[in-house]
């Protein structure tokens, strides 16, 4: 690359650093550019997960990470908790990251904007226009699909209207625009983005953390006490487990997934669905519950709240079948690549299975066919021959195609091409 040792302002509108989605894909983009020797700057809102961070420099406002810098806002008392979508705080916050921003790329002679999401790109934006640096918008959703299934809106026709608008104007923004999966970047052609100004570039996956585990990994202790609640239980073979791991936000489909299970035990009577979700509403675990009680499941699903992501590879090597119940998505679920580092078999709505092909590396449904999501459960929990293949198939194909060292290059290419104009 002819422009070495760049400075890039990484743009998180987010808690960071966290073990989910969005703010877990920015931190390991952030190591990867770092470990090729540039300067990375992450600016983000005023707390992350508690721990996390390596080092703190000065106060709460600047802190190290991965080898890269946190600049966070001030903390005017605003509120710590990790939540998803949007908060009647956000727009304060967004403000006060546009004023860190521009402090944060005069201060330390910033080389490129690189803003991820949204909310961080409107940020990188006002940035742009104060500044005069270059804009990359890593692009890893669309509001069309997720801003209006949230119930911050009222009328929901507010949020309809603000997501249309957001999907036109925000990638109009931007010098470049980075997208995470090709679904994302078909989105912004139909809508008048110029082909040369999209790069797809799928999110890597650091599978160290992944190491131990496989189909019928490292997981078993975990298994045996997940699902055996008597004291003592005599040695007997494991329940067959099934696994998801994310929000439980009503666009993920939670509804799906339980309706599926609800055929997959009366099929396989033992078998258990294990949900971890380590960022819950109060409304998406009530709605989850009472569903859970509807169908008659309460012996059968248990929603566990992992304390960080550290615990998400030893829940996966618990489980015989990993589960994406969310139809028609247009990013790259990151807890996909951590079904496919893990070597689990996966069953998937066409929709989410970025890359994966029918009984190759998955067993791909179609979209909101859920009794099809729970023929591919049943299939894979039966045949363990099967099921092993495709996750070693599915392992196989994210060490290939998504390893961060290949990612890295791609984002670099892009940053040259910005500062080449």
């Amino acid at each position: 690359m002819k422009n070495e040792n760049l400075k890039i302002a990484m743009v998180a509108a987010c808690p960071f650093p966290a073990g989910h989605g969005t703010p877990a894909g920015i931190r390991e983009t952030a190591a990867a550019i770092a470990e090729k020797g540039h300067e990375v700057h992450i600016v983000t809102y005023h707390f992350g997960e508690v721990g996390v961070c390596r080092r703190q420099t000065h106060s709460n406002i600047r802190q190290t990470h991965s080898n890269a810098e946190i600049h966070r806002i001030p903390d005017f008392g605003f509120s710590k908790q990790i939540v998803v979508g949007p908060t009647a705080e956000k727009p304060v916050l967004d403000l006060l990251m546009v004023l860190t921003l521009c402090r944060v790329i005069r201060r330390e002679k910033i080389d490129i904007i690189h803003a991820h999401n949204y909310e961080g790109a409107v940020i990188g934006f006002l940035a742009k226009l104060i500044t005069g640096k270059p804009l990359i918008y890593n692009a890893v959703n669309t509001m069309r699909d997720e801003l209006t299934a949230y119930d911050f809106f009222r009328p929901r026709i507010v949020g309809t209207v603000l997501a249309m608008a957001s999907d036109y104007w925000v990638p109009r923004m931007a010098d470049r625009i980075i997208t995470i999966s090709h679904d994302l970047s078909a989105f912004l052609y139909a809508r008048g983005i110029r082909p040369e100004r999209i790069h797809t570039i799928p999110l890597g996956i650091d599978m160290k953390p992944f190491g131990g585990c496989g189909v019928r990994g490292a997981g078993s202790g975990v298994r045996g006490q997940r699902c055996c609640s008597t004291p003592n239980p005599a040695p007997r073979a494991p329940n067959p487990v099934v696994i998801y791991t994310g929000i439980l936000d009503s666009f993920q489909r939670i509804d799906y997934l339980l309706k599926a299970m609800k055929i997959v035990v009366g099929e396989i009577a033992d078998a258990r669905l294990l949900i971890a979700s380590n960022i819950v509403n109060e409304r998406g675990l009530a709605d989850c519950h009472a569903m859970i009680r509807e169908l008659g499941l309460d012996e059968h699903v248990e929603i566990v709240i992992p304390k960080s992501f550290a615990e998400i590879p030893v829940l996966l090597a618990s489980a015989d079948v990993a589960v994406i119940s969310r139809p028609d998505c247009p990013g790259f679920p990151v807890k996909l690549l951590n079904y496919m580092a893990a070597g689990k078999a996966i069953v998937v709505f066409k929709g989410s299975a970025k890359g994966l092909r029918h009984l190759n590396t998955g067993y791909l449904a179609e979209d909101h066919d859920w009794e099809e999501l729970a023929k591919g459960v049943i299939m894979l929990l039966k045949d363990r021959e099967l099921a092993e293949k495709l996750g070693n198939n599915a392992r196989q194909r994210v060490r290939d195609n998504f390893s961060w060292t290949i990612i890295s290059e791609k984002i670099e290419r892009v940053y040259e091409e910005v500062l080449q104009g």
